[in-house]
Protein backbone atom coordinates (compact mmCIF):
# COMPACT_ATOMS: atom_id res chain seq x y z
CA UNK A 1 0.00 0.00 0.00
CA UNK A 2 1.06 3.00 -1.01
CA UNK A 3 2.04 6.16 1.84
CA UNK A 4 -0.76 8.16 0.69
CA UNK A 5 -3.41 5.31 0.75
CA UNK A 6 -1.84 4.54 4.04
CA UNK A 7 -2.60 8.10 5.35
CA UNK A 8 -6.11 8.09 4.09
CA UNK A 9 -6.72 4.41 5.64
CA UNK A 10 -4.98 5.95 8.73
CA UNK A 11 -8.53 8.40 9.58
CA UNK A 12 -10.86 5.99 8.56
CA UNK A 13 -9.16 3.39 10.90
CA UNK A 14 -8.58 5.90 13.70
CA UNK A 15 -11.94 7.53 13.46
CA UNK A 16 -13.27 3.62 13.87
CA UNK A 17 -10.79 3.07 16.68
CA UNK A 18 -11.95 6.38 18.45
CA UNK A 19 -15.34 5.63 18.41
CA UNK A 20 -15.07 1.63 19.93
CA UNK A 21 -13.13 3.28 22.55
CA UNK A 22 -15.53 6.46 23.37
CA UNK A 23 -18.57 3.57 23.21
CA UNK A 24 -16.46 0.87 24.93
CA UNK A 25 -15.26 2.87 27.83
CA UNK A 26 -18.54 4.78 28.28
CA UNK A 27 -20.32 1.11 28.77
CA UNK A 28 -17.81 0.58 31.78
CA UNK A 29 -17.19 4.19 33.12
CA UNK A 30 -19.99 6.67 33.56
CA UNK A 31 -17.85 9.93 33.19
CA UNK A 32 -18.02 12.06 29.63
CA UNK A 33 -14.11 13.52 30.08
CA UNK A 34 -12.97 9.74 30.90
CA UNK A 35 -14.64 7.68 27.85
CA UNK A 36 -14.39 10.94 25.57
CA UNK A 37 -10.15 10.81 26.83
CA UNK A 38 -10.45 7.44 26.15
CA UNK A 39 -11.89 8.00 22.02
CA UNK A 40 -9.07 10.81 21.51
CA UNK A 41 -5.86 8.34 22.75
CA UNK A 42 -7.65 5.77 20.87
CA UNK A 43 -7.97 8.15 17.68
CA UNK A 44 -3.99 9.33 17.96
CA UNK A 45 -2.58 5.93 18.80
CA UNK A 46 -3.98 4.54 15.81
CA UNK A 47 -3.39 7.66 13.88
CA UNK A 48 0.17 7.32 14.95
CA UNK A 49 0.77 3.55 13.77
CA UNK A 50 -0.51 4.40 10.44
CA UNK A 51 1.40 7.48 10.12
CA UNK A 52 4.26 6.23 11.00
CA UNK A 53 4.23 3.60 8.27
CA UNK A 54 3.11 6.25 5.56
CA UNK A 55 5.74 8.97 6.60
CA UNK A 56 8.54 6.48 6.15
CA UNK A 57 7.27 4.90 2.65
CA UNK A 58 7.17 8.83 1.63
CA UNK A 59 10.24 9.52 3.03
CA UNK A 60 8.94 12.54 5.44
CA UNK A 61 9.26 11.48 9.13
CA UNK A 62 8.60 15.06 10.39
CA UNK A 63 5.49 14.42 9.08
CA UNK A 64 4.15 11.96 11.60
CA UNK A 65 3.20 14.59 14.60
CA UNK A 66 1.39 16.96 12.06
CA UNK A 67 -0.30 14.45 10.57
CA UNK A 68 -1.25 12.58 14.01
CA UNK A 69 -2.28 16.05 14.98
CA UNK A 70 -4.52 16.45 12.39
CA UNK A 71 -6.10 13.31 12.53
CA UNK A 72 -6.88 13.91 15.90
CA UNK A 73 -8.25 17.34 15.16
CA UNK A 74 -10.60 16.05 12.25
CA UNK A 75 -11.83 13.18 15.53
CA UNK A 76 -12.91 16.02 17.78
CA UNK A 77 -14.44 18.10 15.13
CA UNK A 78 -16.39 15.07 13.74
CA UNK A 79 -17.10 14.28 17.19
CA UNK A 80 -17.83 17.72 17.94
CA UNK A 81 -20.70 17.85 15.00
CA UNK A 82 -22.19 14.67 15.57
CA UNK A 83 -22.38 12.52 19.47
CA UNK A 84 -21.06 15.23 21.20
CA UNK A 85 -22.77 18.44 20.05
CA UNK A 86 -26.26 18.92 22.65
CA UNK A 87 -29.56 19.21 21.49
CA UNK A 88 -30.81 22.80 22.13
CA UNK A 89 -32.35 23.26 25.71
CA UNK A 90 -35.09 26.24 26.00
CA UNK A 91 -35.18 28.41 28.88
CA UNK A 92 -37.44 26.81 31.77
CA UNK A 93 -40.98 27.96 31.92
CA UNK A 94 -41.92 29.86 35.19
CA UNK A 95 -44.37 27.39 37.08
CA UNK A 96 -47.78 28.77 36.78
CA UNK A 97 -50.07 29.81 40.25
CA UNK A 98 -50.69 27.47 42.09
CA UNK A 99 -48.15 24.37 41.94
CA UNK A 100 -46.77 23.41 45.24
CA UNK A 101 -44.64 19.95 46.03
CA UNK A 102 -44.86 16.91 48.45
CA UNK A 103 -41.51 15.91 50.26
CA UNK A 104 -42.45 12.39 50.05
CA UNK A 105 -40.30 9.50 52.39
CA UNK A 106 -39.25 7.72 49.15
CA UNK A 107 -36.86 10.76 48.17
CA UNK A 108 -39.26 12.48 45.59
CA UNK A 109 -40.10 15.31 45.35
CA UNK A 110 -43.75 15.78 43.61
CA UNK A 111 -45.30 18.59 42.45
CA UNK A 112 -48.44 19.03 42.15
CA UNK A 113 -51.65 21.28 41.90
CA UNK A 114 -55.23 20.74 43.60
CA UNK A 115 -58.40 21.81 44.12
CA UNK A 116 -59.94 21.93 47.38
CA UNK A 117 -63.75 20.35 47.39
CA UNK A 118 -66.18 23.02 48.02
CA UNK A 119 -70.00 22.05 49.71
CA UNK A 120 -70.01 18.76 51.57
CA UNK A 121 -66.83 17.43 51.25
CA UNK A 122 -66.73 13.59 50.46
CA UNK A 123 -63.77 11.37 52.16
CA UNK A 124 -62.13 10.19 49.21
CA UNK A 125 -59.93 12.25 47.19
CA UNK A 126 -59.50 11.94 43.52
CA UNK A 127 -55.65 11.70 42.15
CA UNK A 128 -55.36 11.72 38.29
CA UNK A 129 -52.40 9.86 37.26
CA UNK A 130 -50.72 11.26 33.83
CA UNK A 131 -49.92 9.31 31.10
CA UNK A 132 -46.29 8.29 29.76
CA UNK A 133 -44.67 7.33 31.17
CA UNK A 134 -43.13 10.68 32.03
CA UNK A 135 -45.55 12.85 30.13
CA UNK A 136 -47.40 15.09 32.25
CA UNK A 137 -50.12 17.19 31.39
CA UNK A 138 -50.56 20.75 33.29
CA UNK A 139 -52.88 21.30 36.13
CA UNK A 140 -55.88 19.74 36.70
CA UNK A 141 -57.53 17.65 33.68
CA UNK A 142 -60.58 17.97 32.28
CA UNK A 143 -64.05 16.98 35.00
CA UNK A 144 -61.54 18.40 37.64
CA UNK A 145 -63.50 21.70 39.05
CA UNK A 146 -67.01 19.70 38.69
CA UNK A 147 -65.54 16.79 40.66
CA UNK A 148 -64.77 19.58 43.23
CA UNK A 149 -67.96 21.20 43.02
CA UNK A 150 -69.41 18.17 44.16
CA UNK A 151 -67.70 17.29 47.50
CA UNK A 152 -64.31 15.75 46.16
CA UNK A 153 -60.63 17.12 46.32
CA UNK A 154 -58.89 16.57 43.15
CA UNK A 155 -55.20 16.37 42.92
CA UNK A 156 -52.84 16.18 40.02
CA UNK A 157 -49.27 15.69 40.50
CA UNK A 158 -46.06 14.97 38.08
CA UNK A 159 -44.91 11.60 38.53
CA UNK A 160 -41.08 11.52 39.63
CA UNK A 161 -38.44 12.04 37.14
CA UNK A 162 -41.52 14.23 34.94
CA UNK A 163 -42.82 17.86 34.53
CA UNK A 164 -41.59 19.70 37.72
CA UNK A 165 -40.86 16.57 39.77
CA UNK A 166 -37.48 15.18 40.94
CA UNK A 167 -34.98 13.80 38.40
CA UNK A 168 -33.13 11.01 39.90
CA UNK A 169 -29.35 11.01 39.52
CA UNK A 170 -29.89 7.21 39.29
CA UNK A 171 -31.47 6.52 36.62
CA UNK A 172 -32.35 3.12 37.03
CA UNK A 173 -34.24 4.33 40.55
CA UNK A 174 -37.25 4.79 37.71
CA UNK A 175 -39.68 1.61 38.21
CA UNK A 176 -43.39 0.85 38.38
CA UNK A 177 -42.66 -0.28 42.34
CA UNK A 178 -41.22 3.25 42.62
CA UNK A 179 -43.91 4.90 40.93
CA UNK A 180 -46.24 2.67 42.90
CA UNK A 181 -44.16 4.04 46.44
CA UNK A 182 -44.65 7.35 45.64
CA UNK A 183 -48.32 7.09 45.06
CA UNK A 184 -48.82 5.35 48.45
CA UNK A 185 -46.68 8.00 50.08
CA UNK A 186 -49.24 10.84 48.23
CA UNK A 187 -52.18 8.77 50.11
CA UNK A 188 -50.90 8.75 53.23
CA UNK A 189 -49.45 12.48 52.64
CA UNK A 190 -53.11 13.90 52.24
CA UNK A 191 -54.54 11.44 55.02
CA UNK A 192 -57.19 9.80 52.90
CA UNK A 193 -57.81 5.95 54.00
CA UNK A 194 -59.18 5.64 50.45
CA UNK A 195 -58.68 7.30 46.81
CA UNK A 196 -60.45 7.59 43.64
CA UNK A 197 -57.94 6.71 41.00
CA UNK A 198 -58.14 8.24 37.44
CA UNK A 199 -55.37 7.17 35.18
CA UNK A 200 -54.41 8.00 31.62
CA UNK A 201 -52.93 5.80 29.22
CA UNK A 202 -49.61 4.69 31.15
CA UNK A 203 -51.65 5.96 34.59
CA UNK A 204 -53.87 3.68 34.05
CA UNK A 205 -51.34 0.96 34.43
CA UNK A 206 -50.18 2.57 37.48
CA UNK A 207 -53.15 2.31 38.31
CA UNK A 208 -53.87 -1.08 37.90
CA UNK A 209 -49.86 -1.86 39.89
CA UNK A 210 -51.27 0.31 42.90
CA UNK A 211 -54.53 -1.65 42.99
CA UNK A 212 -53.03 -5.11 42.82
CA UNK A 213 -49.74 -3.46 46.03
CA UNK A 214 -52.58 -1.98 47.82
CA UNK A 215 -56.48 -2.85 46.93
CA UNK A 216 -57.73 -1.98 49.97
CA UNK A 217 -57.06 1.50 49.85
CA UNK A 218 -58.81 2.55 46.08
CA UNK A 219 -62.47 3.15 46.31
CA UNK A 220 -62.83 3.42 42.57
CA UNK A 221 -60.64 3.87 39.42
CA UNK A 222 -61.38 5.01 35.98
CA UNK A 223 -59.02 3.74 33.17
CA UNK A 224 -58.81 6.11 30.28
CA UNK A 225 -57.64 4.48 26.89
CA UNK A 226 -55.19 2.54 29.79
CA UNK A 227 -51.43 0.95 28.49
CA UNK A 228 -51.06 -2.54 28.92
CA UNK A 229 -51.85 -3.92 32.52
CA UNK A 230 -48.55 -6.06 31.67
CA UNK A 231 -46.16 -5.17 28.72
CA UNK A 232 -44.98 -9.58 27.67
CA UNK A 233 -48.83 -10.11 27.56
CA UNK A 234 -48.30 -8.19 24.08
CA UNK A 235 -45.22 -9.31 22.34
CA UNK A 236 -45.98 -8.05 19.48
CA UNK A 237 -46.36 -3.92 21.14
CA UNK A 238 -49.55 -3.17 22.38
CA UNK A 239 -49.90 -0.14 19.61
CA UNK A 240 -48.11 3.00 18.77
CA UNK A 241 -48.88 6.22 17.58
CA UNK A 242 -45.70 6.77 15.40
CA UNK A 243 -47.40 4.48 12.36
CA UNK A 244 -50.09 7.33 12.24
CA UNK A 245 -47.59 9.98 11.83
CA UNK A 246 -48.32 12.46 8.56
CA UNK A 247 -45.31 12.53 6.17
CA UNK A 248 -43.98 16.12 7.33
CA UNK A 249 -44.43 14.56 11.20
CA UNK A 250 -42.97 11.26 9.91
CA UNK A 251 -40.00 13.07 8.52
CA UNK A 252 -39.36 15.09 11.61
CA UNK A 253 -39.26 12.31 13.77
CA UNK A 254 -36.46 10.54 11.82
CA UNK A 255 -34.68 13.45 11.94
CA UNK A 256 -34.72 13.34 15.49
CA UNK A 257 -34.50 9.17 16.13
CA UNK A 258 -31.78 9.43 13.40
CA UNK A 259 -29.47 11.76 15.32
CA UNK A 260 -25.95 10.08 16.02
CA UNK A 261 -26.12 11.45 19.35
CA UNK A 262 -29.14 10.14 20.43
CA UNK A 263 -28.18 6.81 18.60
CA UNK A 264 -25.42 6.65 20.97
CA UNK A 265 -27.78 7.03 24.09
CA UNK A 266 -29.91 4.49 23.18
CA UNK A 267 -27.07 2.80 22.57
CA UNK A 268 -25.84 3.17 25.89
CA UNK A 269 -29.37 3.38 28.23
CA UNK A 270 -28.66 -0.59 27.18
CA UNK A 271 -25.51 -1.27 28.46
CA UNK A 272 -24.66 1.80 31.02
CA UNK A 273 -27.18 4.06 31.53
CA UNK A 274 -25.53 6.12 34.00
CA UNK A 275 -22.99 6.50 30.93
CA UNK A 276 -25.96 7.70 29.31
CA UNK A 277 -27.49 9.67 31.59
CA UNK A 278 -23.73 11.87 31.70
CA UNK A 279 -23.76 11.96 28.19
CA UNK A 280 -26.99 13.80 27.60
CA UNK A 281 -28.21 15.36 31.09
CA UNK A 282 -31.75 15.81 31.85
CA UNK A 283 -32.56 18.78 30.55
CA UNK A 284 -31.35 18.47 27.04
CA UNK A 285 -32.70 15.02 26.82
CA UNK A 286 -36.42 16.27 27.93
CA UNK A 287 -36.09 18.75 25.35
CA UNK A 288 -35.31 16.12 22.99
CA UNK A 289 -38.34 14.55 23.98
CA UNK A 290 -40.22 16.69 23.91
CA UNK A 291 -40.03 17.99 20.43
CA UNK A 292 -40.38 14.70 19.47
CA UNK A 293 -43.57 14.04 21.74
CA UNK A 294 -45.09 16.98 19.41
CA UNK A 295 -44.37 15.17 15.82
CA UNK A 296 -46.62 12.26 17.10
CA UNK A 297 -49.29 14.98 19.07
CA UNK A 298 -52.12 14.81 16.37
CA UNK A 299 -52.02 11.24 15.59
CA UNK A 300 -53.45 9.67 18.30
CA UNK A 301 -56.95 10.97 17.76
CA UNK A 302 -59.55 10.71 14.99
CA UNK A 303 -58.99 11.74 11.41
CA UNK A 304 -60.33 15.52 11.50
CA UNK A 305 -59.83 15.87 15.07
CA UNK A 306 -58.79 18.92 16.83
CA UNK A 307 -55.30 19.75 17.41
CA UNK A 308 -54.29 18.74 20.95
CA UNK A 309 -53.08 21.41 23.21
CA UNK A 310 -49.32 22.14 23.77
CA UNK A 311 -48.24 22.89 27.34
CA UNK A 312 -44.92 24.03 29.02
CA UNK A 313 -44.63 21.15 31.63
CA UNK A 314 -41.53 18.87 30.76
CA UNK A 315 -41.63 15.44 30.14
CA UNK A 316 -39.43 13.15 31.65
CA UNK A 317 -37.47 11.46 29.39
CA UNK A 318 -35.49 8.91 31.57
CA UNK A 319 -38.31 8.19 33.51
CA UNK A 320 -39.97 6.85 30.31
CA UNK A 321 -37.12 5.30 29.17
CA UNK A 322 -36.24 3.27 32.29
CA UNK A 323 -40.09 2.93 33.86
CA UNK A 324 -40.98 1.35 30.16
CA UNK A 325 -38.20 -1.03 30.46
CA UNK A 326 -38.95 -2.06 33.90
CA UNK A 327 -42.42 -2.17 33.02
CA UNK A 328 -41.53 -5.00 30.43
CA UNK A 329 -39.64 -6.87 33.26
CA UNK A 330 -42.20 -6.55 36.25
CA UNK A 331 -44.00 -10.10 37.49
CA UNK A 332 -47.55 -10.24 35.79
CA UNK A 333 -49.60 -8.56 38.18
CA UNK A 334 -53.09 -10.00 36.87
CA UNK A 335 -53.19 -13.12 38.90
CA UNK A 336 -53.92 -10.56 42.00
CA UNK A 337 -55.72 -8.21 40.08
CA UNK A 338 -58.41 -10.98 39.84
CA UNK A 339 -59.08 -11.24 43.47
CA UNK A 340 -59.40 -7.36 43.37
CA UNK A 341 -62.86 -6.00 43.50
CA UNK A 342 -62.89 -2.30 43.28
CA UNK A 343 -65.14 -1.25 40.63
CA UNK A 344 -63.51 0.28 37.86
CA UNK A 345 -64.68 2.06 34.62
CA UNK A 346 -62.50 1.98 31.72
CA UNK A 347 -63.14 3.93 29.12
CA UNK A 348 -61.88 3.15 25.31
CA UNK A 349 -62.05 5.39 22.54
CA UNK A 350 -62.91 4.52 18.75
CA UNK A 351 -59.52 5.60 17.27
CA UNK A 352 -56.94 4.55 20.19
CA UNK A 353 -54.03 3.34 18.54
CA UNK A 354 -53.76 0.60 21.58
CA UNK A 355 -54.94 -2.65 20.45
CA UNK A 356 -58.56 -3.58 21.42
CA UNK A 357 -56.67 -6.71 23.19
CA UNK A 358 -55.02 -4.29 25.63
CA UNK A 359 -58.37 -2.17 26.74
CA UNK A 360 -60.56 -5.43 26.71
CA UNK A 361 -57.29 -7.19 29.30
CA UNK A 362 -58.74 -4.97 31.75
CA UNK A 363 -62.68 -6.06 31.73
CA UNK A 364 -61.42 -9.76 31.68
CA UNK A 365 -59.65 -9.11 34.23
CA UNK A 366 -60.78 -6.81 36.84
CA UNK A 367 -64.03 -8.68 38.43
CA UNK A 368 -66.09 -5.32 39.01
CA UNK A 369 -65.13 -3.54 36.15
CA UNK A 370 -67.45 -1.95 33.60
CA UNK A 371 -66.03 -1.44 29.92
CA UNK A 372 -67.59 1.63 27.66
CA UNK A 373 -66.36 2.56 24.12
CA UNK A 374 -66.37 6.33 23.06
CA UNK A 375 -66.97 6.93 19.50
CA UNK A 376 -65.42 10.02 17.80
CA UNK A 377 -62.35 10.12 20.38
CA UNK A 378 -59.01 8.74 20.46
CA UNK A 379 -56.71 7.73 22.67
CA UNK A 380 -57.34 11.01 24.29
CA UNK A 381 -61.23 10.64 25.07
CA UNK A 382 -61.05 14.33 26.63
CA UNK A 383 -59.80 16.16 23.76
CA UNK A 384 -62.09 14.34 21.73
CA UNK A 385 -64.83 14.30 23.39
CA UNK A 386 -64.58 16.67 26.63
CA UNK A 387 -68.42 16.86 27.28
CA UNK A 388 -69.07 12.96 27.47
CA UNK A 389 -66.07 12.56 29.30
CA UNK A 390 -66.88 15.11 32.01
CA UNK A 391 -70.34 12.86 32.40
CA UNK A 392 -68.65 10.02 32.15
CA UNK A 393 -66.80 10.62 35.41
CA UNK A 394 -69.15 12.55 37.40
CA UNK A 395 -71.85 9.68 36.89
CA UNK A 396 -69.23 6.45 37.68
CA UNK A 397 -68.14 8.37 40.70
CA UNK A 398 -71.68 9.90 41.40
CA UNK A 399 -72.65 6.39 41.20
CA UNK A 400 -75.62 7.44 38.77
CA UNK A 401 -76.37 5.55 35.33
CA UNK A 402 -73.69 5.88 33.06
CA UNK A 403 -74.31 7.94 29.61
CA UNK A 404 -73.08 5.49 27.22
CA UNK A 405 -73.83 1.34 27.69
CA UNK A 406 -71.24 -1.25 28.80
CA UNK A 407 -69.39 -3.49 26.06
CA UNK A 408 -70.66 -6.82 26.98
CA UNK A 409 -68.68 -8.88 23.68
CA UNK A 410 -64.92 -9.83 23.74
CA UNK A 411 -64.97 -8.40 20.07
CA UNK A 412 -64.57 -4.74 19.80
CA UNK A 413 -67.50 -2.76 18.55
CA UNK A 414 -68.25 -2.55 14.97
CA UNK A 415 -67.37 0.95 13.17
Amino acid sequence: MSGGALSLAGVIAAAVAGTAAFAGTAAAVPAVTVFSAAGLLAAAGTAWAFGRAATRRLGSPRALWPYVAGVVLVTAGAAALTVMRPFPVPPTAAAPPGVSHWDLPTGSRIAYVKIAASGKPRPTPVIFLHGGPGTPGEGVPEAGRELAAVGFDVYAYDQVGAGRSTRLADVTGYTVARHVADLEAIRRAIHAEKVVLVGRSWGGTLSAAYMAAHPGHVAKAVLTSPGAIWDPAFPGGPGSPWDRLPPAQAERADELTSDPRFLLQALLLQVNPAAAHALVPDAEADAYFRELLLTAKDATGCPGSPPAPVHGNPPGFYSNQMTSADAAAVPDPRPKLRTVHVPTLIVRGECDYLKWAVTYDYRRTLPESTLVYVRGAGHSIANGRPDLYRDLLMTFLLDRPLPLPPVTSADEPAN
